[in-house]
């Protein structure tokens, strides 16, 4: 059972955390490398369900970690027919759910983006599906390879503008996730709103987010972050800082009322309001904790958010 860290070492801790190096938390922690009870893999070959699905699977090369990544990517039906134009597209990174990552986990949605895409309900964007890592958005050094939130921001992100047309500014990023993926996106959108101008996170788990703040990262004995790595305190630092006056965050979180993260999803927007960071809401009645069914009913509301952020900031 890991002990926890004292006062001097929480405060060390926590600069380190807010320089944004979660790397050197373990190091600041002193914490032994652990090993996941889940089979994990930073590269997953689609399956042949994932054949109907209008994705490409692609990975690419981490020099953080020297190995393979993966992930996958929808191009809209305009993306290779505008090549020689040089016409450039928004992205929206999704963030999966469950724990440990994959990149195959949300493709299905993609589905649902190609029919509005194709019916010109919403123009044409990019979607990423990342993989999120052993831990699923977190950076955790404990666990070899684990810097989930570092590979997409600071290696994924620069790839895919490299190799993409993409508008390759805050202008045209949005990010997205549901249940741990809605966790992720909510402290990544805080942690780097510099990076994003849409950010629709859903159905997260702010329970345990606020199980980690109020006990110094730990989620359980055994899972423990580094001090102030949860959404409630990125919120905190985001709301006292320059940074909400200088990046604005345009926000919806969206949660299905049957979900069983249903009623700390309404608190955490609550302490959101509380904290004077505006927040739009998408209540979807009678639909359970599920990705899928929030996009059969409210799809076409989420891409329409996005859309309209990015329209805004082109302005």
């Amino acid at each position: 059972m890991m002990t926890r860290i004292s006062a001097r070492a929480g405060l060390a801790v926590l600069l380190l955390l807010l320089s944004g190096s979660t790397n050197q938390v373990a190091q600041a922690q002193g914490k032994k490398k652990q090993k996941l009870n889940t089979p994990f893999s930073w590269v997953n070959q689609p399956s042949k369900a994932d054949a109907d699905v209008p994705i490409q699977h692609k990975t690419f090369r981490s020099q953080s970690m020297g190995i393979d990544v993966g992930y996958c990517i929808y191009l809209p039906p305009s993306y290779e027919k505008s090549e020689r134009a040089g016409k450039r597209y928004p992205v929206v990174y999704y963030l999966h759910g469950g724990r440990p990552g994959s990149e195959l986990k949300s493709v299905g949605l993609s589905t649902f983006i190609e029919k509005a895409i194709r019916s010109n309900r919403i123009p044409p964007m990019i979607y990423v599906f990342i993989n999120g890592g052993p831990m699923s958005h977190y950076d955790y050094p404990q666990i070899e390879n684990g810097q989930g939130e570092s590979v997409f921001i600071e290696e994924l992100i620069p790839h895919v503008d490299s190799t993409y047309r993409t508008i390759a500014s805050r202008k045209g990023r949005g990010i997205e996730g549901f249940s741990q993926g809605g966790r992720g996106a909510t402290r990544i959108m805080f942690r780097h709103p510099e990076l994003f101008c849409s950010a629709a996170p859903g159905g997260g788990g702010f329970a345990t987010e606020k199980k980690i703040s109020e006990n110094d990262g730990h989620e359980s004995d055994r899972v423990v972050f580094a001090q102030g790595y949860n959404a409630y305190d990125t919120a905190r630092l985001y709301a006292s800082s320059e940074k909400q006056k200088h990046f604005p965050l345009r926000i919806l979180i969206h949660v299905g009322t049957k979900g069983f993260n249903y009623e700390n999803n309404l608190a955490y927007m609550k302490f959101l309001k509380q904290l004077g960071i505006k927040c739009n809401k998408l209540i979807v009645e009678d639909v359970p904790h599920s990705a899928r069914l929030i996009y059969e009913r409210q799809g076409y509301a989420l891409m329409k958010f996005h859309a309209q952020n990015f329209s805004a900031d082109s302005q």
